[in-house]
């Protein structure tokens, strides 16, 4: 009997001596879960800003994958109350001014009729050139006036005047501010894929991609849109326009006819180097004008201490 019970004890102490690891085992598992839950519970660590809110990398430069610190609501409430409210009567004070000064330029510099004068005269009519197709645009967004009538009429008459299908660029327009920024779907100013450089032609590598010829692709956008769209801002038949926008599109082709008409019977009483001068030169300035404005508003700084993003 002693025996019988020494051997029991021996072989209970076995049993629980095997258990002991497994109990312990198990303690050690329970209190990683709990560590690792108390981890999880203490809050995030703050992400590294500047004194306004920009995002800052852990080596200190700007994030430029970030949101801004900013919202639309933002922006909106800084600008004042005034600036929102459509003048009309403002409005057409400003384009009277200036198609007085596009007139006054021309007038006095093709009286002077002097080599010096000519240059200047190009650099400062081209800037107004510029301004008429500002004044197109307010109108293509509505901003001009609140008279829709209006605001197609002036921009319809703005436009044509340097030779801008008006409707047929104010649809593309809303367009790319739809799909600002999207590879397939913006209609303008969209980063080309590699496969459509490829895909290029020659000429169109050139002019899209050797300064300084991208300064001039405007005239060549709206004939025949951007790398990979077919169509043109003048054909009413694009994919580009709805059926209902096809009349929209046909009047300011009218329009852009009777500009051509104006400047084939302008040319017919000055003479081509007349025309050269007061005409074309300017068109070019404002078409360079224009290529730069829109490339610095769509494009941001590869600057790592630049503070302005995606959203630039």
């Amino acid at each position: 009997m002693l025996v019988s019970k020494q051997i029991r004890l021996a072989v209970g102490a076995r049993a629980f001596g095997a258990r002991l690891p497994v109990v312990a085992k198990a303690n050690s598992g329970r209190r990683r879960m709990l560590q690792a839950n108390v981890a999880a519970m203490d809050p995030p660590a703050a992400p590294l800003t500047d004194d306004r809110g920009y995002k800052l990398l852990e080596d200190g430069s700007y994030d430029l994958s970030a949101p801004p610190p900013f919202g639309l609501a933002d922006i909106r409430n800084a600008i004042p109350a005034h600036c929102w409210v459509k003048d009309t009567a403002r409005s057409m004070a400003h384009l009277a001014l200036d198609v007085g000064i596009v007139a006054g330029l021309a007038y006095s510099t093709y009286t002077l009729n002097a080599w010096w004068a000519w240059p200047l005269y190009w650099i400062a009519q081209g800037t107004m050139f510029w301004a008429l197709f500002v004044v197109g645009h307010d109108c293509g967004h509505q901003s001009f006036s609140n008279n829709r009538h209006l605001n197609d009429l002036v921009g319809n008459m703005a436009h044509a005047s340097i030779l801008v299908p008006y409707h047929g660029w104010r649809v593309s327009h809303r367009k790319h501010h739809g799909n600002h920024g999207h590879v397939e779907n913006d209609e303008s100013w969209h980063p080309a894929t590699k496969s459509q450089i490829d895909r290029m032609d020659p000429l169109g590598r050139l002019g899209r991609l050797k300064f300084p010829w991208p300064l001039f692709a405007f005239p060549f956008y709206l004939w025949a849109r951007s790398p990979g769209k077919t169509g043109s801002h003048y054909d009413p038949n694009c994919d580009l326009f709805q059926p209902s926008e096809r009349r929209m599109v046909l009047t300011s082709d009218a329009f852009m006819l009777g500009m051509v008409g104006i400047l084939a019977a302008c040319t017919a009483k000055l003479g081509v180097l007349a025309m050269f001068n007061l005409y074309f030169m300017p068109y070019c300035i404002n078409v360079i004008w224009l290529d730069v404005v829109t490339y610095l508003h769509h494009h941001g700084s590869d600057n790592p201490a630049e503070k302005l993003p995606w959203y630039r």
